[in-house]
């Protein structure tokens, strides 16, 4: 299996533990969501091939259609949330992402 690195700051992200930021068949991985903030700010840079994994419905944002997905790793668990944009996600994830 190939280790997952954070797309900010390299450390090592668990299997079942992080963040996976979808956009077509580009991914980012993040172990904590306040690094998707310098990432999206710095233009996005070590983004790895994925398995493409599309949004549906509406951006947690500003509910337009959703296009980007971000997806939280907690154990078996998948905790999804869309978004239109990369600029959205990440101002989303500024604000405290669900715990704003």
């Amino acid at each position: 299996m190939t280790e997952l690195l954070c797309s900010w700051c390299r450390r090592a992200v668990e299997p079942d533990d992080g963040y996976r930021l979808y956009d077509g068949e580009l991914m980012a991985v993040f172990c904590r969501l306040e690094h998707l903030v310098p990432w999206e700010m710095q233009g996005r840079p070590r983004v790895q091939s994925a398995e493409v994994r599309t949004a549906e419905g509406e951006c947690a944002e500003c509910g337009e259609a959703a296009r980007v997905l971000l997806v939280r790793h907690r154990g078996e668990h998948r905790i999804p949330d869309a978004f239109c944009s990369l600029e959205h996600a990440a101002a989303w994830a500024k604000a405290g992402g669900r715990w704003r």
